[in-house]
């Protein structure tokens, strides 16, 4: 074993007698605690009595914060998540794609030529996969353009975009605002003699972009519209989402049904593929359905031979998939690593929708465990019905879980993440995130009882803000309205506010508290530094440092 993985004893801090628990209140930001403020608004005796001073802080959990291009750019639990496991700040998805796109780098890579060439060769097409949006957290509408003016100057004559409507990442119902973009750029391709067209497309929370098994449907019904050309048909995009819109008033672009576009072709023989959101977890399942000979969770009926490709690399331990035009960040040396190696047991546990976010992300993107003997995982189903009708989720059962665990003596480390902040708060319902961020509160203050009885320490925090921010807003910070009616126009993207940072030890006395001063400047990425030394050890000096000071 490497010596540089083991980490030394703490010079003067010999660590927590009990377990330390860290949870991640996914999508809990620090809002500006107006009528939108979801958080503010809660009722949160428990995140009350642990908002104290000494044992507080704000985190940074957006931007370059967390990898991201610009402080204009929103967190996404994916960087968030990779930020808080590996302590490190790594130039993240849309960064790495940005940078290759513009320095010509991706359209140099053996992959795009490959791409290029089949299509040629055959005649053939080239499809695009991917999210439709600026949201920048699972994809780019520049990016998009940028392959498709490319592929186009490089001598594809066939181009073909399947278009998944996001109103998640950016406002719940703007998809018309991205496809009238790009129904203007492939109008201007086709002026230049090549076949542009968008084919098919569907809401991202029911076509094609399911992640971690959650509900494999998902995938079945975006392959059904994308390869086999089998889903409700339109003359266009725009009629498509206005048919929808109308026949159930008051759907958001996430949950509009599967379509086809009228002169669109399925899939054929000698076409390539490319999948280009540049998030993974969204985008693994349907690499999956493209790429794997023995497949089985779903019937796939006809399976085209393609050159398929993503935008990057969405799990880097099962090289999924195969073929991919960007390099993602390489991240070593994470949390669970550090520990692994050091032979201190760890637990992971959340329900379906974010367990991938405990385990790979926090991991650097590996889908396996560093060490079987130490390290325990623990998904808990989540339920498939939409999460504002039931928004307390698995929180309840995630908590017995976890206490039992805790109860075991097992585990030093457990890290925990409830989910509720940020998937009720997609759903762009206020009363429903109020409801999550409560539901939340009640299992936290179980968390407290049970640390108190083990003499652990608890740690607080969160990846990302949602909930605290359920209205859009104006330019001037208030609350836009529907200029007929008066209501408060629904937000379901993530918030550019900072999350807490909150340390509940019923015997810290003043043996520590946060540096003020330290955590002025801090993100989430300095959490890692921050728990490897209430736990005792030294923090490795290429991390993101520890905001606690020792006395």
């Amino acid at each position: 074993m490497s010596s540089d993985l083991v980490l030394r004893k703490h010079r003067s801090w010999a660590g927590v007698r009990g377990p330390l628990v860290l949870a991640i209140l996914d999508g809990v930001g620090i809002g500006a605690g107006d009528e939108g403020d979801a958080v503010k608004l809660a009722r949160t005796p428990t995140l009350d009595r642990l908002w104290v001073p000494g044992a507080r802080a704000q985190l940074r959990a957006h931007g370059t914060a967390v990898g991201l291009p610009s402080d204009d750019d929103m967190g996404n639990s994916e960087v968030g998540h990779n930020a808080l496991g590996a302590g490190v700040v790594h130039a993240q998805g849309a960064l790495l794609v940005g940078r290759a796109i513009a320095s010509g780098a991706l359209f140099e890579g053996a992959t795009w030529r490959a791409l290029v060439e089949r299509c040629r060769k055959h005649q053939s097409t080239l499809h695009f996969i991917g999210l439709l949006s600026d949201g920048n957290v699972h994809s780019h509408v520049d990016h998009l353009e940028a392959l498709l003016g490319a592929a186009a100057r490089a001598g594809v004559q066939k181009l073909a975009v399947h278009a998944l409507l996001d109103g998640r990442d950016v406002p719940p119902t703007s998809a018309l605002t991205y496809v009238d973009r790009l129904e203007t750029f492939l109008a201007g391709l086709r002026a230049g003699g090549v076949d542009a067209r968008i084919a098919s497309g569907g809401g991202r929370m029911v076509t094609t972009m399911d992640r971690y098994e959650a509900d494999w449907r998902i995938v079945e019904r975006g392959w059904r519209a994308h390869v086999q050309g089998d889903a409700r048909r339109f003359a266009s995009t725009r009629q498509a989402v206005e048919t929808f819109r109308d026949e159930a008033p008051g759907i958001i672009d996430q949950d509009l049904p599967p379509f086809v576009i009228d002169g669109a072709s399925p899939m054929a023989d000698g076409d390539a593929v490319v999948m280009f959101n540049f998030r993974g977890d969204r985008a693994i399942e349907i690499s999956r359905a493209f790429e794997e000979d023995d497949f089985a969770p779903f019937d796939r009926v006809r399976r085209p031979d393609v050159l398929y490709a993503g935008m990057m690399e969405y799990d880097g331990d099962l090289h999924i998939p195969g073929r991919y035009l960007v390099t993602p960040p390489l991240i070593e040396r994470t949390m669970g690593e550090l520990l692994a190696r050091t032979g201190v047991p760890q637990l992971a546990i959340s329900e379906t929708q974010k367990y991938g976010h405990v385990t790979y992300f926090w991991n650097g993107n590996r889908s396996g465990k560093f060490d079987d003997a130490s390290e325990t995982y623990v998904e808990i189903p989540s339920d498939r019905v939409p999460f504002d009708q039931r928004p307390w989720m698995k929180a309840a059962e995630i908590t017995d879980r976890l206490i039992d665990e805790l109860r075991t003596g097992k585990h030093r480390l457990a890290r925990v993440n409830y989910a509720n902040g940020d998937m009720v708060g997609h759903t762009g319902s206020f009363d429903a995130a109020v409801v999550a961020v409560e539901t939340v509160d009640l299992q936290l203050a179980r968390l407290v009882r049970a640390v108190d009885q083990l003499g652990g320490i608890l740690v607080v925090t969160a990846d990302h803000g949602n909930a605290d921010e359920m209205y859009q807003k104006q330019k001037d910070g208030s609350v836009d309205r529907d200029k007929q009616t008066g209501v408060p126009v629904a937000k379901t993207s993530h918030t550019l506010n900072p999350v807490p940072f909150m340390i509940h030890d019923a015997a810290r006395g003043d043996r520590y508290e946060i540096d003020a001063e330290r955590a002025a400047d801090a993100g989430i990425a300095n959490v890692t530094a921050t728990c490897l030394e209430l736990l005792g050890f030294e923090a490795p000096s290429e991390l993101a440092p520890s905001i606690v000071r020792f006395r």
